[in-house]
């Protein structure tokens, strides 16, 4: 397992240095020079070239790279063009909203996901085991803004029992405030991805419900339900828990829509007003700290994935 976890971690290192490349080749490739962001109309040579140097867009390619990365190692981010400041804690601060609406979308998503898969799986010759395989279906037909819009005009519209979207001047601050904000929009994340989540669920559950270990389970005494809590659930779990760490990473890219449509200041927001103010610090910080973040999860989910199933343990030996 040590080895395994060394291997992954120079995957990793390595993962990020080919993301490092990709952004910076992607952000030189924009048209215009940086430096036009910091000048306004009618800008004389003298004050172009003083704007190149302080950007740095005035030297080689391989000084700039060079640059880019050693910053990145240390967490530099840079500072923004146009609030001039520091991008790592503008980045923190939209963090605040974007992490907690991840996380309670996914929990709802699981605390709906699981229950549900299984029993469609268990009770899929019941009417009821057909309808939530087809509501898991529309679900996943039904694009996340119309989920969110929908919700605003039963919830926030209609019923006037939660506000249609903003976040409180104070964040977390004010505390009440800022948990009825995101109520509707992690009930949006939530509903989305538990209808993706349960076809998984089912269709994991039904391959351990025709599998031998469970049948011999069953005939050494045990009941249905002992049997598939303690040996079926283990084992579905293994490659559900590799389609969580995908879904929970285009969760976390997919804000943007949400936090658009709820008026929330997280970080898919500032990348969109970076791009239209041709914030280069701002666009390059939040791509590689999103980057950071889903690599991240995928390495969470793979060694989640080896400590609940032995076996793929055994296999990274022989790999080895």
């Amino acid at each position: 397992m040590l080895a395994y976890l060394l291997r992954r971690t120079l995957i990793l290192v390595a993962s990020l240095f080919v993301a490092a490349v990709v952004l910076f080749v992607l952000l030189r490739l924009l048209p215009g020079d940086p430096a036009n962001a910091l000048l306004g109309v009618g800008a004389t040579d003298e004050q172009i070239a003083a704007a190149r140097a302080q950007v740095g867009s005035d030297q080689p390619l391989y000084a700039q790279f060079l640059s880019f990365v050693g910053n990145l190692a240390r967490l530099d981010l840079g500072t923004s063009f146009v609030s001039r400041a520091p991008v790592l804690g503008e980045i923190a601060n939209r963090m605040a909203v974007t992490l907690p609406l991840t996380l309670f979308g996914f929990l709802l998503a699981l605390l709906l996901a699981i229950p549900l898969g299984v029993l469609a799986a268990v009770r899929s010759n019941k009417w009821y085991g057909a309808a939530i395989s087809v509501l898991s279906q529309l679900g996943i037909a039904i694009p996340v803004f119309w989920v969110g819009i929908l919700l605003v005009t039963l919830f926030a519209i209609n019923l006037r029992w939660l506000p249609s979207g903003g976040f409180p001047l104070k964040g977390w601050a004010d505390f009440g405030a800022a948990i009825t904000g995101m109520i509707l929009p992690a009930l949006t994340i939530g509903l989305v991805m538990a209808a993706s989540l349960l076809r998984y669920v089912r269709a994991a559950t039904l391959d351990v419900l025709g599998s031998d270990f469970l049948r011999t389970a069953r005939a050494l005494g045990a009941s249905f339900p002992e049997a598939l809590l303690r040996h079926g659930l283990r084992n579905g779990a293994v490659p559900v828990i590799s389609i969580l760490g995908i879904e929970l990473a285009s969760t976390f890219l997919g804000a943007v829509v949400i936090e658009r449509v709820f008026s929330l200041p997280g970080l898919g927001s500032m990348l969109l007003l970076a791009i239209q103010q041709r914030d280069y610090p701002n666009v390059q910080g939040v791509l590689f700290i999103s980057t950071l973040l889903v690599l991240l999860i995928g390495f969470a989910a793979d060694i989640a994935q080896r400590l609940i199933d032995p076996r793929l343990r055994g296999r990274g030996r022989a790999a080895t």
